[in-house]
């Protein structure tokens, strides 16, 4: 486990992308539809309960929000999508506040999209991957609830997810469980070489100054 990531904390939460912090450093952003555990996996990667706050309500998240890692990098929790009962026209503007996000954003480094196992690439997955794609970012995509299946059936639908990716740029395919902290040390290792995390955090939490992504 990599401790860097235990200094991570809430820095904004931004309704429109103006609200946003400076667009400068580097982040990795998280999507995923709306019960697909989004929150507790950022969370079991930050070895912290409440850092991003979980609700029974799905679909309640409506903002883009920013956790600061240190001066330079930050993790981002997009809007959850997908949810049936969500008004249209709340839909609708999340639609666009996670385009605008995905397409201008200069210091986005790579975009981790978390499905559940039991329902991986839905229509509204496919979309969020060709966005990250027609931005040619790296893509990492978390098969979340592993532990809802046997490590057979799990690895298959791994499996069937690579082949559809076939063709797609540079995208992984990881098993992950939050429960089980299954893949936690695997994809802080994904994050670490997006966020040009240095090894033994030699410069973290210095207030180094990296220039945004191009």
């Amino acid at each position: 486990m990599n401790p860097f990531y235990q200094g991570a904390r809430f820095l904004t939460a931004a309704v429109r992308l103006a609200q946003a912090p400076p667009d400068s450093g580097r982040e990795v952003a998280f999507a995923g539809r709306s019960n697909a555990g989004k929150s507790s996996a950022i969370n079991a990667l930050c070895h912290q309960n409440g850092l991003a706050r979980t609700s029974k309500t799905p679909g309640r998240t409506q903002q883009l929000i920013f956790f600061a890692l240190d001066e330079s990098r930050r993790l981002v929790d997009l809007p959850g999508y997908g949810y049936a009962k969500v008004a249209v026209a709340v839909k609708h503007q999340w639609q666009g506040l996670m385009s605008g996000y995905l397409q201008r954003r200069e210091s986005l480094a790579g975009l981790v999209v978390l499905m559940d196992i039991r329902h991986p690439l839905t229509d509204y997955d496919r979309e969020v991957i060709a966005w990250g794609e027609r931005r040619g970012l790296r893509l990492l995509l978390l098969l979340t609830k592993a532990d809802k299946l046997k490590r057979g059936p799990a690895l298959a639908v791994r499996d069937q997810v690579v082949r559809a990716m076939r063709g797609h740029g540079e995208v992984r395919v990881e098993l992950f469980s939050s429960l089980a902290r299954q893949g936690v040390e695997t994809v802080q290792q994904c994050l670490d070489e997006w966020l040009e995390v240095p090894a033994g955090g030699d410069d973290v939490g210095r207030g180094s100054s990296l220039p945004a992504q191009k």
